[in-house]
């Protein structure tokens, strides 16, 4: 028993765990709910165009830590991708993150990059501390481009007025005075060339791994295995004994069309009058192949309930209390570990939940006397 583990969620935490692991000679059995592996990095041929869908909205694997990018180059051809998001406001449509053709645009003028910096500055409300996302949004760029492109879109994503959201939700938004146009500034950027299944696909392709697909894994069986690694929501594990925490869940509306829907990968809409948050048209984020046709997903964010799929923590300050009672249970569950961004309540970028997964696995192995 001790020499079997245990893996609870066949997404980039889980996967890597269970490839380290195995390959050190430990027998893992993996679980997951749903009916195929990869969490919701899953990616599938639309039967009908032959198109790359993500299945759970787009995933551009981003990074500045090489390690991380040489351990998923490992299991996959990586095509240069850079996201270049647009952003419908008021019928207008702009470019994201906020550059100087954003500005110009915007304010209908030609600043150059000093000109639009002290114009900005002018915009912005220094006199506040910023305890909120609205007033981080007002001190960054100030109130026209808060309530053009972050108020009505924050609303629709958040399911929350933006003076309730913390203010380090939009400390990472990149604003720059050139005409780059980037989403991230990270050195390493792309997307599968074959979709992000066949990385798990390699991952998990390997004589020490048995996948139980359609499972429901129960705790009751933890009994059964040396160790456990836990990637489901951390609050469920202990069947929300202290009550449920908060999580958005996405809904995805799909749609063909003949020809190009948009001319772009991702368009935000921006309105609050307009239930969706964005459209994304998949075939955009391969750029190396050719279709004629297309698909594209609208996408709606809600309260996750019971029934939903969770896509990230709302890590709410009124959540905090919450969150530690599980984190002191979690403690004391001997011979499990939590893991990943549901596992640990934490919005976790892909290279993260990467480089945390290789980390948790070295640090067992180290534990255990394989390393």
């Amino acid at each position: 028993m001790k020499n079997r583990i245990a893996i609870i969620g066949t997404g980039l935490s889980g996967a890597v765990i269970a490839q380290q692991l195995a390959d050190a000679g430990y027998f893992i059995d993996i679980f997951d709910s749903r009916d195929h592996i990869g969490g919701n990095c899953h990616t599938q041929r639309d039967p009908e165009t032959r198109i790359m869908v993500h299945t759970y909205g787009p995933h551009i694997f981003h990074t500045d830590n090489e390690q991380v990018w040489d351990y998923i180059n490992g299991y996959c051809h990586m095509e240069p991708y850079i996201n270049r998001v647009k952003a419908l406001s008021q019928n207008h449509v702009y470019s994201l993150p906020i550059n100087l053709h954003t500005l110009n645009q915007f304010f209908k003028a030609t600043l150059n990059p000093s000109e639009a910096e002290l114009f900005l500055e002018s915009l912005r409300d220094n006199s506040i501390e910023p305890q909120n996302f609205e007033e981080q949004a007002m001190y960054l760029v100030g109130k026209e481009l808060y309530e053009a492109f972050f108020k009505g879109y924050t609303k629709k994503q958040w399911g929350r007025d933006p003076t309730k959201l913390p203010a380090s939700i939009l400390k990472r938004l990149p604003l720059r005075f050139n005409y780059n146009d980037n989403y991230f500034n990270h050195r390493f950027q792309g997307i599968p060339r074959n979709g992000y299944t066949e990385i798990f696909e390699k991952q998990l392709d390997h004589p020490k791994i048995q996948i139980h697909l359609n499972t429901h894994y129960r705790k009751a069986d933890n009994k059964n295995y040396g160790h456990v690694f836990y990637s489901g929501p951390i609050d469920q594990y202990f069947d929300c004994c202290f009550g449920a925490l908060a999580y958005r869940t996405l809904r995805f509306e799909k749609h063909h069309f003949k020809g190009d829907f948009q001319g772009c990968a991702v368009m935000n809409y921006c309105d609050e009058d307009i239930p969706f948050t964005r459209i994304s048209e998949h075939k955009h984020f391969a750029p190396w192949e050719t279709h004629h046709d297309s698909v594209y997903f609208k996408e709606f964010s809600a309260e996750a309930t019971a029934s939903d799929i969770p896509f990230y923590p709302i890590g709410l300050s009124e959540e905090a209390a919450l969150l530690e009672k599980y984190q002191a249970l979690a403690w004391q569950e001997s011979g499990t570990s939590f893991i990943g961004r549901l596992g640990t309540y934490r919005y976790l970028d892909m290279d993260v939940s990467i480089a945390e997964a290789l980390y948790a696995a070295k640090s067992f192995l180290l534990l255990n006397g394989r390393q």
